[in-house]
């Protein structure tokens, strides 16, 4: 649920906490603005300590109704996180910076608890902004950690026995090609490839360029950008389009959609479909698994899915930053 203005924010559709007695009529109760700053600077998360701020709000400081508004990520879109009451009557919207709004209802919100809210307000912005960049900070751990382990796959697992193989008088040809990808994962693993926009058509005329002769036919929709290296989309086009080849298809389609949240590239083949997945994984011999994991590197998703009618789709899901 978002909205663009708290104004707009439609209270019915939020299910609330019934109030279990009548909110205070007096002045703000002393301390409380303390108060708050002490429990929102003591709480396990921002959401916990927003939670217990809305309700001393309504308890001590007579308010009817309190909601926070917290950002979604997707542009100035905003969604409601917390919400303590259910009447209805005179709104305040109390912007907190990157944390927000604070919106307020009642008929003594604006000379009473406003100003307790905005000394409040400080310490609940540096709260948001010190738990997002912890989360950011655990993500980009966590896609270090992986970088790190795929990197020793290519390196230990691939590598080592496709050079074997290219010392062979009688090597195929395609074991020069399959050194090449190898030499563009650890491209990838090492973050060499700075740009994190291409030309997605572009790509695709590589990756067919790197396939050579397909027995099946391509086409593409595809817009002028795409959130990826280009190296890497070339890469995921060049194994997606092998594999469903692979797979028998005849007709090829890659297309691309985009929301405030995500990119997302589809694959769409009328091949043997999901009956034998293993056929999806030859192409380059990198396999769909290992795929899967240089788009976790890019904080994206690859699936498979079966298609009504036959064949697969293939779905490269690149959320944005």
């Amino acid at each position: 649920m978002s909205a663009a203005a708290p104004s707009l924010f439609p209270s019915a559709h939020v299910k609330s906490r019934p109030a279990a007695h009548r909110p205070r009529r007096g002045p703000a109760a002393p301390g409380l603005a303390e108060r708050m700053i002490l429990e929102l600077a003591s709480a396990e998360d921002v959401r916990s300590g927003v939670t217990h701020v809305a309700a001393m709000l309504r308890r001590d400081g007579g308010a009817a109704r309190v909601e926070w508004w917290a950002p979604t990520g997707a542009g100035n879109a905003l969604r409601l996180e917390v919400a303590d009451g259910g009447a209805v009557g005179r709104r305040i919207a109390v912007p907190v910076g990157p944390a927000g709004v604070l919106v307020l209802t009642g008929d003594r919100c604006g000379t009473q608890l406003v100003p307790v809210v905005r000394r409040v307000a400080p310490v609940l912005r540096r709260r948001f902004v010190e738990e997002e960049l912890a989360g950011r900070a655990a993500r980009l751990a966590r896609r270090n950690e992986a970088l790190e382990d795929f990197a020793a796959l290519v390196a230990h697992e691939l590598k080592a026995p496709l050079l074997a193989a290219a010392r062979l008088e009688d090597a195929p040809a395609g074991v020069a090609c399959a050194l090449d990808i190898v030499d563009e994962l650890l491209e990838l693993a090492r973050g060499e490839d700075v740009a994190t926009v291409c030309a997605p058509g572009e790509c695709l005329d590589g990756a067919l360029d790197d396939l050579g002769l397909l027995t099946a036919e391509v086409d593409s929709d595809l817009p002028g950008a795409f959130p990826l290296p280009s190296s890497a989309l070339r890469l995921f086009l060049r194994n997606l389009v092998a594999n469903a080849a692979a797979a028998g298809a005849r007709h090829v389609r890659i297309s691309a959609v985009a929301s405030a949240a995500s990119t997302t590239l589809l694959v769409d083949d009328d091949g043997i479909g999901l009956a034998d997945t293993g056929r999806y994984a030859a192409g380059s011999g990198l396999g769909f698994r290992l795929c899967q994991r240089v788009a976790a590197r890019y904080g994206g998703e690859l699936e498979l899915s079966a298609r009504v009618g036959g064949g697969a789709r293939a779905t490269l899901k690149i959320e944005r930053a």
